[in-house]
């Protein structure tokens, strides 16, 4: 039985807990950032190719106590790495830290990191080359305030790189955070879905990839597979298992909108590279001149929050005629929001039913749950 830590956007470990069982995790522990659990290399070849929401799945592979940097190096200098990984890898160490007394952490980072080396020189008579960009091998240590551990991340790449994004920018809500705002909304996909602020997408690939059943990992490689302990059959028996086909809705109803032609031309382009370009409709309309697809359903949205409109003031006009336009045209919808914007529902004149304290990167939010209902819900 292997240790392993999933890590995710904080706000979304009880819900990974859950997908993390149901691939065969036992003993899953959420903490803050994410999930321990201990299992077999199925469960983690598993957790790689089908989790929709950690960022990553790390290997424990050592834990020991320090108090300052020579612990450090001595610790990582005790590992066999060579069970692990061959010379010829490229390696990278990160380093993070909960109330560690350690100073400076690239420092830390770089006695590990001399440590690993050390210990092939003086074993095999050469050492790993560093590559800090695309690394085979990433070495994580994690910090708290006396004890440590040693991980290899098994993902390689971020899970939340689904390997579908046209284009080369970074995305303001990441793949894995997507999944978990439509998980947490509660949508079924029976139910229309509309994000009528669509910008590149997101949302709505993440939402037709789960109704159709599709592995998210299944257009992209791992770091297992660059590690001494990597079983090939094993993989492969997972991959297949994954081919089999579930029963998808047959009449998928995902509609999208956004008055920016420039982020809705990046949006068509996902979703067709996603290959969800025939279950997700979308159109170029501003939010509110925007219909309603259907009598009911449910919205989900990221409002821009001082990005794409610009000032709080301009925030604080456009909110109020976002909630007017809810009241309007889509009575008997549950409506979601996402953002950092406290203000929202204030302004808005909407009371929320729900607010999910969620994070992005760093970036404290919520996802408040509005249901519109035909009359009045203004405070």
């Amino acid at each position: 039985m292997e240790h392993f830590f999933a890590s995710a956007p904080r706000g979304l470990e009880p819900l990974l807990a859950a997908e993390l069982t149901s691939l065969g995790a036992q003993n899953p522990a959420a903490v803050a950032g994410g999930v321990a659990f201990s299992g077999d290399w199925r469960v983690c070849y598993a957790a790689n190719l089908w989790s929709r929401l950690a960022s990553r799945v790390l290997w424990r592979v050592a834990e020991f106590n320090y108090t300052d940097e020579t612990d450090l190096h001595e610790a990582a200098r005790k590992v066999d790495w060579m069970r692990y990984f061959t010379v010829e890898r490229t390696l990278r160490v990160n380093v993070s830290a909960q109330k560690s007394p350690l100073t400076s952490l690239d420092f830390a980072t770089l006695r590990i990191k001399d440590a690993v080396c050390d210990r092939f020189r003086e074993t095999v008579g050469s050492r790993p080359n560093i590559d800090r960009a695309n690394p085979d091998v990433r070495v994580h240590a994690f910090l708290e305030s006396a004890r440590g551990a040693f991980y290899l991340d098994t993902s390689g790449e971020p899970l939340f790189k689904r390997g579908w994004r046209a284009g080369a920018g970074e995305a303001p809500l990441r793949e894995n955070l997507a999944a978990g705002i439509v998980m947490l909304s509660g949508w079924k996909p029976d139910e229309p879905l509309l994000d009528p602020m669509c910008g590149g997408g997101t949302l709505l690939v993440e939402a037709a990839a789960m109704a159709r059943g599709r592995a998210p990992g299944a257009s992209r490689r791992f770091g297992f597979e660059k590690l001494k302990v990597f079983e090939n059959s094993v993989w492969e028996s997972v991959k297949k298992d994954s081919l089999k086909p579930g029963n998808p809705p047959r009449n998928l109803q995902i509609f999208g909108s956004d008055n920016d032609p420039r982020v809705l031309g990046d949006g068509r382009r996902n979703v067709a590279a996603a290959g969800v370009d025939r279950w997700v409709k979308l159109e170029l309309v501003d939010i509110l001149d925007r219909p309603a697809p259907a009598a009911a359903g449910v919205m989900i949205a990221n409002p821009p929050y001082g990005e794409r409109i610009g000032s709080k003031e301009e925030l604080a006009e456009f909110y109020p005629k976002l909630g007017s336009a809810l009241k309007k045209n889509y009575p008997g919808w549950r409506c979601h929001f996402f953002t950092a914007d406290m203000r929202l529902p204030k302004l808005m004149r909407l009371q929320p039913s729900r607010r999910v304290p969620l994070f992005n990167g760093a970036l404290e939010c919520r996802l408040f749950e509005i249901a519109i209902v035909a009359g009045s819900n203004r405070r």
